[in-house]
């Protein structure tokens, strides 16, 4: 009787160790478990932290809607918001001063060298180091002093009627100014961005006198009086207004693809000639920003910039909106790419707006209105 009853206890005991021990497993288990679980909520947050959480604010005076993509693919890629203010290039230069210290303007883009030059001279941006912006971009296309990076390319060719122009009449801005080209070449006023810079281009490669006689000749040829932007002279010029036309190449690459066959049409209608091919190379300008010197952002306003030279940003300039990338190596739309390559000028773009002033004063003197 005493040693069955020695023997129940003694299973007793087993069982409710037994049981002790499995229960204390259960618990360190779980507690190991949850442990697990919070480091990796905590690495996931890390991640997501590191990832670029906040906000960037961009000034923008590139008025192309398709750039939309470009901000909402940094926001995939980063989680930075992208806040987005446009206008004309001069009243946001005007804005940010305005704001002064207290201005949310984190990155300011625009196009053409000559107004990033005079956003520099207002004291718009600050020197920004970044060796991924400094071995995408070309020297030719960025400041001296780092204020600002191109990010992507435009050439500024001649546009002609193809029933009108062989191609080999012109090969030279210079033969725009030739007189058999009198009433038939078509520009826009010399009080553009665009006008000017290739103004200053030409003062720089070929001197006051070269700009001067050129000016000169391209006011005789007119077809019409200056007028309208860009798009304006590639109709005037298929319509048979003019013959010949100075424009920049990605207004033309987007009759190509438009939906319109009337756009089409024109498009079908003008061939490019790309300049100074035996020469200096064809005037190149550039869209490109920098980081303003105010920026509550200022971390997030360099990443945005890296973002833009990177392959799929500079893939979406070439191939949305029909500009060169400024990086090698990225495929080009297929209209643009049908007109082949060239040779570029390489006379720094930075170049462009000292002599901006000096040039109009020599184009206005000539008769270019």
């Amino acid at each position: 009787m005493i040693k069955e009853l020695f023997l129940t206890l003694t299973v007793k005991i087993f069982l409710v160790a037994m049981t002790s021990f499995w229960t204390r497993r259960a618990f360190l288990l779980g507690a190991v478990t949850a442990v697990a679980l919070t480091a990796g909520s905590i690495a996931q947050q890390s991640a997501l932290f590191a990832q670029g959480k906040g906000e960037v604010n961009v000034y923008s005076s590139r008025h192309y809607n398709t750039d939309q993509q470009l901000y909402d693919q940094f926001t995939r890629q980063t989680g930075i918001k992208v806040n987005v203010i446009e206008g004309e290039p001069d009243p946001l230069i005007v804005r940010i001063k305005s704001e002064g210290k207290n201005s949310p303007a984190d990155v300011f883009i625009t196009a053409d060298a000559g107004r990033l030059w005079r956003a520099t001279q207002e004291g718009i941006f600050s020197p920004t180091t970044s060796k991924t912006l400094q071995s995408a971009v070309p020297s030719n296309l960025r400041d001296p002093q780092n204020h600002w990076f191109g990010f992507s390319k435009r050439a500024r060719v001649i546009v002609y009627n193809k029933a009108k122009v062989k191609p080999g009449q012109v090969q030279n801005y210079a033969d725009l100014a030739k007189p058999q080209w009198k009433g038939k070449v078509l520009s826009r006023s010399s009080s553009n961005i665009y006008s000017q810079s290739i103004g200053a281009w030409m003062l720089i490669t070929q001197g006051e006198t070269a700009l001067s006689n050129w000016s000169k000749g391209l006011v005789a040829n007119f077809a019409r009086p200056p007028q309208g932007n860009d798009k304006a002279q590639i109709e005037a010029v298929a319509a048979g207004v003019g013959d010949l036309a100075l424009v920049n190449t990605y207004y033309l690459g987007s009759y190509a693809a438009d939906k319109d066959p009337k756009k089409r049409e024109i498009y079908n209608k003008v061939g490019v000639i790309f300049p100074d091919q035996k020469g200096k190379g064809t005037h190149i300008n550039i869209s490109g920003g920098g980081v303003v010197k105010t920026a509550p952002n200022r971390a997030n306003g360099v990443r945005f910039l890296e973002y833009l030279v990177s392959p799929g940003a500079q893939k979406f300039f070439a191939q949305a909106n029909n500009e060169y990338p400024v990086v090698k190596g990225v495929a080009l739309d297929p209209a643009v790419a049908k007109w082949g390559t060239f040779k570029e000028s390489s006379v720094p773009v930075s170049q462009y707006g000292p002599n901006l002033a000096k040039a109009l004063q020599i184009m206005t003197a000539a008769g270019w209105k």
